[in-house]
């Protein structure tokens, strides 16, 4: 389980200028469905946006703290 302010605070040590939205699909902690609007992913495959949040979150993602991630990534209008 992991707070989703800890979440945000993560992927914006890495994206500092991102724009995030985290909600809790089930209550418990591990399911997030997760938006993230920044700047560096400008000329970016969608995977490699997602592979920066990756990043940031990668000891959640390992320990399972996060056990499903929905992701979306876009750059700012």
């Amino acid at each position: 389980m992991v707070n989703p302010e800890k979440v945000s605070d993560a992927i914006k040590q890495k994206l500092s200028d991102a724009e995030v939205y985290v909600e809790d699909l089930n209550g418990g902690g591990d399911h997030l469905q997760v938006k993230v609007v920044s700047t560096a992913f400008a000329g970016l495959s969608l995977i490699k946006q997602h592979q920066l949040v990756y990043q940031a979150l990668k000891s959640e993602l390992e320990t399972e703290a996060i056990h499903a991630l929905a992701l979306k990534t876009s750059t700012p209008y």
